[in-house]
């Protein structure tokens, strides 16, 4: 029976297209950081030292630690120094890409039918960026207010989709076995095969018409937010054999 429900963020509960989005975020970080760090030279080593927080699976190390290891040592400049303006940068410039990113109609009533079925609900997003960054695009999405079991974050998290460990932790800190849990996502590769080798139920966000070849069909269930709000309320996500496509 399925007892949790994992949301991923990024184009699930809320439009943001990452190829977008990300070459903004980039540019207003370098104009922040600029009085300490070159923009291109902390473009680099953003990059190497992310790549290196995706690839960690340890542990006993946060994907905050990994990150901050590699980053500050060949940025040249101590986190004392730098925390001051990322701060700030968070508390007041990340606010202004909110215009990058729209809210989903489907996404609020969808959380509060997964909360009123009495489902465990979990915010499953890519643990890259710090908590508040989490927390605004959340609210960007017009879900923030809800007492999730789990918001992952670069501070709370030890791996990255779609390594097995980020999932497994995941499950961990719900207390629930694959099998008690469905992931809803819209990426394929980081989302929805990962899960499903572990066992999870998965619902596929998307629009895409079904290719019986593609790798993808591992999803459960496909379809828009709507579809998986209806799954909920007719009780048909308890029925494994029942499969949607998004009209």
């Amino acid at each position: 029976m399925i007892r949790a429900i994992l949301f991923d963020l990024d184009d699930t509960l809320l439009q943001s297209d990452m190829n977008v989005f990300m070459p903004h975020y980039l540019q207003a970080l370098t104009v922040k950081l600029a009085p300490l760090v070159p923009p291109q030279r902390l473009i680099e080593q953003l990059m190497r030292s992310t790549r290196l927080m995706m690839a960690n699976t340890d542990p006993k190390r946060t994907n905050q630690q990994v990150f901050e290891a590699d980053f500050y040592p060949k940025i040249g400049h101590s986190r004392e120094e730098m925390l001051p303006l990322l701060e700030e940068f968070y508390n007041h410039d990340f606010a202004r890409l909110r215009d990058l990113t729209q809210p989903k109609p489907e996404a609020r009533p969808l959380v509060q039918v997964a909360f009123a079925h009495g489902y465990d609900v979990a915010i499953a997003t890519q643990p890259v960026f710090p908590l508040t960054a989490v927390r605004q695009r959340l609210e960007w999405a017009g879900v923030a207010d809800f007492p999730y079991r789990l918001v992952t974050s670069y501070e709370n998290m030890h791996a990255c989709k779609p390594q097995p460990a980020f999932f497994r932790e995941v499950l961990a800190v719900l207390g629930r076995s694959p099998s008690e849990c469905l992931l809803a996502g819209d990426n394929p590769y980081d989302d929805i095969a990962p899960a499903a080798q572990l066992g999870l139920h998965t619902f596929w966000v998307t629009d895409a018409a079904p290719d019986p070849a593609d790798p993808t069909v591992l999803a459960r269930w496909r379809g828009s937010l709507g579809d998986l709000h209806r799954l909920i309320v007719s009780g048909e996500l308890l029925d494994r054999g029942t499969q949607i496509n998004a009209g």
